[in-house]
């Protein structure tokens, strides 16, 4: 079970509980992947390839008009439920911070009446009613707000019996999980059709393969060697890292490096033995927030022989971020990008759009 210091608030990739706790802050196209990694070094625990469609390395062209989406609505979400939505949902409520981060970008900002308390950005969340608190989910309260249309979790993020009671009282829920960056795009533009957005959510879809492929063809144009990365979640007791196949293996692939994983699509926690044989020569603390220090990881018991505390190559990173696989995904391949390559040059990203 992950430390409770080490929870975030909800946010992204979710495959067991105890990782749910660690990731609670922070949920295609298709396009040309980043160049093939160099091999790693055959000590390495490495994620297998993504096996969601690549994004493209292409800027992807100008979208035509997304058609109009026109009710009763039925699609499928990503658990393969067919979901029947009658009419626009005027009320909705979003499990997830992630899904939360989608629905304001879409412009569905205005008709969410329901978050959880770990929602952050935008900071109008805040203001919204709370309906997951602690991972708990009072379906009293989502039924009392009038909730047309439910956007949840998938891989345990939210519980199973919580969305199946949900439906059984007439309430429409989509479950949304998203296993690489292809799949996080995905999310967005189902979530957009869903709620009457499907416009904005295929220029919102243009702009992130745009911003994407720019920053993975400066990563390509540096040429710069790929280190393996330890992403470290937590290490008060266990040694917590990121499982096989998720989105952010995904992520910090294209930003220049070889994730070291745990060696399981289900379990979050490495042995330290195993990640000795790693030899990590970059480390990245997505733990910064709770305190953990470069100094303080130089002094671990039997943390010295790492390639990457011999060469001090250990660095904070924002993991609320990395973490939620939302829409500011790019801003978390840009943040490794740089912890990866500190001299690469990035475009510049484009203005901040308003939020509704």
């Amino acid at each position: 079970m992950i430390p409770s210091r080490a929870r975030r608030q909800p946010a992204g990739l979710i495959l067991l509980p105890a990782f749910v706790a660690i990731l609670l802050a922070g949920c295609g196209s298709a396009a040309t992947p980043a160049p093939t990694p160099v091999g790693p070094s055959p000590t390495a625990v490495m994620a297998p390839p993504a096996t969601g469609a690549p994004i493209s390395a292409t800027p992807a062209a100008s979208p035509s008009a997304a058609p109009a989406v026109t009710y009763p609505l039925t699609i499928r979400d990503n658990e393969g439920t067919a979901v029947t939505i009658t009419a626009r949902p005027t009320k909705i409520v979003s499990l997830t911070p992630a899904t939360t981060e989608i629905l304001f970008a879409v412009g569905a900002g205005p008709r969410v009446v329901g978050v959880t308390d770990a929602d952050d950005y935008p900071p109008a969340v805040k203001q919204i009613t709370q309906v997951v608190k602690l991972g708990a989910i009072d379906i009293e309260k989502i039924v009392g707000l009038g909730a047309d249309l439910v956007i949840a979790g998938g891989n345990g993020f939210n519980s199973p019996d919580s969305i199946a009671k949900l439906r059984s009282l007439g309430i429409p829920v989509i479950v949304v999980y998203a296993s690489d960056v292809a799949g996080i795009l995905a999310d967005i533009g189902l979530v957009a059709q869903a709620v009457g957005e499907a416009a904005a959510g295929q220029a919102l879809d243009a702009s992130l393969h745009a911003q994407v492929d720019a920053v993975v063809a400066a990563v390509a144009a540096a040429g710069a060697p790929r280190p393996r990365v330890f992403y470290e979640l937590d290490a008060t007791k266990e040694i917590y890292t990121f499982a096989d196949g998720i989105e952010q293996d995904d992520l910090i692939r294209m930003a220049g490096g070889d994730p070291i994983t745990t060696g399981s699509p289900t379990v979050f926690s490495i042995p330290l033995e195993k990640l000795l044989v790693a030899d990590p020569q970059l480390i990245l603390l997505g733990d910064a927030a709770y305190g953990t220090t470069p100094a303080q990881v130089k002094v671990r018991p039997g943390w010295a022989v790492m390639t990457a505390v011999k060469t001090g190559a250990i660095r904070p990173i924002d993991d609320t971020l990395v973490s939620r696989p939302g829409p500011r995904f790019v801003e978390a391949l840009r943040a490794l990008a740089i912890a990866i390559n500190p001299t690469l040059v990035l475009p510049s990203a484009p203005p901040a759009t308003a939020v509704p």
